[in-house]
């Protein structure tokens, strides 16, 4: 039988979306035969890796992709090849000790198509990336400040500085500057700075060296450690005898670090990681809120015995009589007891403002810290000038402000602290998802055979790549990597908020920080450090908080010029009466909750999105998402599970079904083609004893490019007949947007295959209720250009978002108003995609788009709050109310007015943390796809 003639015919051009599929060729050699596994992972680990692009010409569809893709990953010496067909480009990255561009070229060449290499795209970028954390700042002056001293230094490319996360992303040259004069840079702004992060891949560890005596071996050790290949920097702190290493995780690991600190001195230097864990600016945060709740409680100590005297003590007949007893001229005791007790709380409590706003001042501008300390001077020293005057004139009687200055200190310190407090609780979802990473590991040693030999237990810290780790039931997945023994049921929901649990066996891939349940796991590290999924997803979060949304920018404006016109202009109207008026106005206009309105909200939304698998990549995305009134989406993997699969089997023959198939997949397995693999897939199922099965041998194979597509001819080209009930099948095949394939044998026709690419779960019910959402929605799939040219006519005119799967989809993702990427398991996803959609559930497109709605209106909700502050608060303080009621705003309660804006627009945006998806997605009938 297996002589026998078998002619396979497509009957469409059903080109797989013209999506370049990214298959994987575990049996296909990286390097050359001879080179063993071991040496194969020192290579990886010891050698950079190179990056190549090629303009392909000539290829047609996803199958001619799959060639090129599979020519390229064949040569030795590659490390991954992706094939974009759209764009008729490929990437490949590549170790030049094996192999080097004009032979990828030349391989391209000899599947059949022109390939020439794009050198633009192979140059390195002249650009690195560093995150400092900014220790300080108080308004959006302080961050503008910041911001335009970086943009001045000649080298820096890029700068974004976050209020709300206390943090600066800078881009610059590293040829012309290192982030050591950025941190001086910063630090001469008049704020404290620490190194967060440098450079995209890098991670970083702090060891403590015990045994150093001398700092000749503290220089020995540094020596011996900057010679290891993939140490980037080190940092030494001989004090505590700490060092902090920049490294690579593709070549080193600290375990390779503590080695060479201990044969460095012959055993006598150990080394461990520093108790701190390099969690220095999440200490430094924590003094913060201490400080302010120190000195908040240090003011009360003194500012409540100046408000008794002042403003309680007064309608006592007894102590009122005491208080107004004169010792010089018309000084009395109650006026010496206010200027002793509020003294310490304006120089002492109260240093904090003077040196802000001394630095803010240097630099040309006026922060929170020149208000505060403009306004309790003015009380302050005013006072001053009443009291000594009535000691020195007999018939002068004094009035002092002495409690408005205290009470004003007093009142902000107290908003700050609430402040500090609930700002800290809007980066929560950050805290979540690094702490989602076990403290400890299990490693194994093996032997050649795969055998244990060892177990012994690290910090999880101290994981490198390619190292085996043991995961028991119950336990936190230690690293992101592959299975290499045993079956388990995994929990992802902590990483992709997919409840249910995924089943893991040999060769599946698991994330680092996900839950394994019900069995034991070995798996194989590959990712480690800054290049696992969680640390990307930590550092995609951390920039999305920083972007600033344009609507920010709005508020930035006003802050400029809002405080000081309006303060000095009532200021100006008159003096004595206008003192406290001006004060009030000073304080209670200053724009703190403004600035804080837009970040906040941007902070807590985009982490709430994280938790929920939705990662939203900052401000811009979040202002674009919730206009979103057109979604574009691609078919192959988006709205389809993007794999295809036989349906329907017909056959005009007396033959078994199994001999049926054990021919096509013998035929079918040559061919690179999607329903080929398709075919060879179902053919399976009827040897379901064998994982890996042999099909019987076919000779003569021959691949008709471009005939494929035309079944009847092909079949006509070999005289054979096709009856009526088969062009029946093939019409009503497709009628269903199915792929129809006709079998011959030994001349005759024999079958007729039905393929299809299935709809995803729920597909039907997310597109219905985007239309209630007021969404429309557009399919695209790979068709011909005016197809493609009217597509774009129908969206013009609306706010579109692209939803693809982030492969070859990427020029439209990035050309769409919000690109959303289903499934974020490549690097081209996050790059190109404004939201990642880490499930790839087609549900959470209205999740992502509901979530930026609520977002966008809480930031609205922001502003009233702040502004509503200002505009109601401004007219009161400035004395409108006076000249009729004679009531007039005393300047400690413009203070607490303006600490409960902040912590009212703070708090407002914490609410976000309560999302819930909407409703209907919870009721929505899941219909499950059942592939035989």
């Amino acid at each position: 039988m297996a002589t026998k003639l078998l002619a396979l015919a497509c009957i469409r051009n059903e080109s797989y979306g013209n999506l370049s599929p990214r298959p994987h060729y575990p049996s296909m050699p990286k390097y050359p035969k001879g080179v063993s596994a071991e040496e194969t992972a020192n290579v990886e680990s010891s050698m950079s890796k190179a990056k190549a692009m090629y303009a392909v010409m000539g290829m047609t569809c996803s199958a001619c992709a799959g060639s090129v893709e599979k020519a390229i990953k064949r040569l030795p010496g590659i490390h991954d090849a992706v094939v974009d067909v759209l764009n008729n480009r490929a990437l490949v990255l590549f170790y030049p000790s094996f192999v080097n561009e004009e032979t990828i070229r030349e391989t391209i060449e000899d599947v059949g198509f022109q390939a020439t290499l794009i050198q633009d795209e192979t140059s390195d970028k002249s650009t690195q990336l560093c995150r400092i954390g900014i220790n300080g700042m108080t308004c959006t002056t302080c961050s503008t400040t910041v911001e335009k001293a970086l943009q001045a230094i000649p080298g820096v490319q890029n700068v974004r500085v976050a209020l709300a996360t206390e943090a600066a992303e800078v881009h610059y040259d590293p040829k012309i500057l290192n982030y050591n004069q950025i941190l001086a840079a910063i630090e001469d702004t008049g704020f404290e700075a620490t190194l967060i992060s440098t450079g995209e891949d890098m991670s970083k560890i702090h060891l403590q060296v015990d045994g150093i005596r001398t700092d000749h071996s503290m220089r020995m050790i540094e020596n011996s450690l900057q010679a290891l290949p993939g140490v980037h920097g080190i940092g030494v702190d001989s004090g505590v005898h700490k060092i902090a290493i920049s490294y690579k995780p593709d070549m080193t690991g600290p375990r390779n670090f503590m080695k060479v600190i201990e044969s460095t001195g012959s055993g006598r230097f150990k080394a461990r990681i520093f108790p701190e864990g390099g969690g220095g600016r999440e200490n430094l945060k924590q003094e913060e809120i201490k400080q302010y709740y120190r000195s908040f409680l240090w003011s009360l100590v003194f500012t409540i015995p100046v408000f008794l005297t002042s403003m309680v003590f007064m309608y006592i007949p007894g102590i009122k009589h005491g208080l107004d007893t004169k010792i010089v001229n018309m000084l009395t005791i109650g006026e010496i007891i206010r200027w002793v007790l509020s003294t310490p709380v304006q120089f002492i409590i109260g240093r904090r403002f003077y040196t802000g706003s001394y630095k803010a001042l240097r630099h040309g501008s006026a922060n929170m810290d020149v208000l505060i300390a403009l306004g309790t001077n003015t009380a302050y020293f005013y006072s001053v000038y009443s009291v000594l005057r009535a000691a020195t004139a007999p018939h002068f009687e004094g009035t002092d402000f002495f409690e408005t200055s205290s009470m004003l200190i007093s009142f902000i310190l107290l908003g700050k602290y609430l402040e500090v407090l609930a700002k800290g609780k809007t980066s929560e979802a950050i805290a979540k998802l690094m702490d989602l990473a076990p403290e400890t590991a299990t490693l194994l040693t093996l032997d050649e055979d795969g055998n244990v030999i060892s177990e012994e237990e690290i910090d999880s810290r101290l994981i490198q790549r390619n190292d085996v780790i043991k995961i028991i039931p119950g336990a936190k997945v230690a690293s992101d990597g592959y299975v290499l023994w045993g079956q388990s049921h995994v929990n992802e929901s902590m990483i992709t908020g997919e409840a249910r649990p995924v089943a893991k066996r040999k060769g599946d891939t698991v994330i680092g920080g996900t839950v394994n349940e019900n069995g034991v796991l070995h798996i194989k590290a590959t990712r480690v450090g800054s290049e696992s999924a969680l640390a990307q997803i930590v550092r995609l979060v951390e920039s999305a908080q920083m972007a600033k949304a344009p609507v920010q920018k709005f508020a930035d404006r006003i802050s400029k010029y809002f405080v000081i016109i309006l303060s000095f202009s009532t200021w100006l109207a008159c003096f004595q009466l206008a003192l406290q008026f001006g004060i009030s106005v000073m304080v209670i206009a200053c724009p703190c909750a403004l600035g804080l309105a837009t970040p906040t909200a941007v902070m807590v939304g985009t982490g709430v999105g994280a938790s929920q698998g939705v990662l939203i990549k900052g401000g811009q995305a979040l202002e674009s998402a919730h206009k979103v009134n057109c979604i574009v989406f691609d078919k192959t993997g988006t709205l389809t599970v993007g794999k295809p699969v036989v349906v329907n089997t017909k056959l005009f023959k007396n033959m078994v079904l199994r001999d049926f198939y054990e021919l096509i997949a013998a035929t079918e397995a040559n061919s690179e083609h999607p329903l080929a693999k398709a075919i060879v897939e179902y053919a399976k199922k009827f040897r379901e004893d064998e994982d890996n099965p042999l099909w019987p041998e076919a000779h003569d194979f021959i691949s008709i490019t471009g005939h494929g597509v035309k079944a009847t001819s092909l079949m006509l080209d070999n005289n054979i007949d096709i009856p009526p009930d088969a062009e029946e099948m093939l019409a009503e095949t497709e009628g269903m947007a199915q792929t129809g394939i006709l079998v011959s044998i030994d001349g005759e026709l024999t079958g007729v295959l039905a393929i299809s690419d299935p709809l995803k779960p729920g597909a039907h019910e997310v597109i219905s209720i985007l239309k209630s959402m007021q969404v429309r929605s557009i399919v695209v799939t790979g068709d011909n250009w005016g197809t493609a040219k009217s597509i774009a006519n129908e969206a013009s005119g609306y706010t579109v978002a692209m939803v693809g799967d982030g492969i070859n989809d990427s020029p439209a993702l990035v050309a769409a108003d919000v690109g959303m990427a289903i499934g974020a398991g490549t690097d081209i996803a996050i790059e190109a995609a404004d939201i990642v959609l880490m499930k790839s559930n087609l549900e959470d497109v209205i999740t992502a788009i509901d979530l930026s709605r609520k977002t966008f209106s809480r930031i609205r909700l922001n502003y009233i709050w702040a502004l509503g502050y200002n505009l109601l608060g401004i007219p009161v303080a400035a004395g409108a109310l006076f000249p009729t009621t004679g009531f007039r705003l005393p300047p400690w309660i413009a203070g607490a007015a303006m600490a409960a804006s902040s912590v009212s627009v703070v708090c407002c945006s914490l609410l976000l943390k309560y999302y819930k998806r909407p409703k209907k997605l919870n009721n929505l009938e899941i219909r499950g796809i059942m592939i035989e």
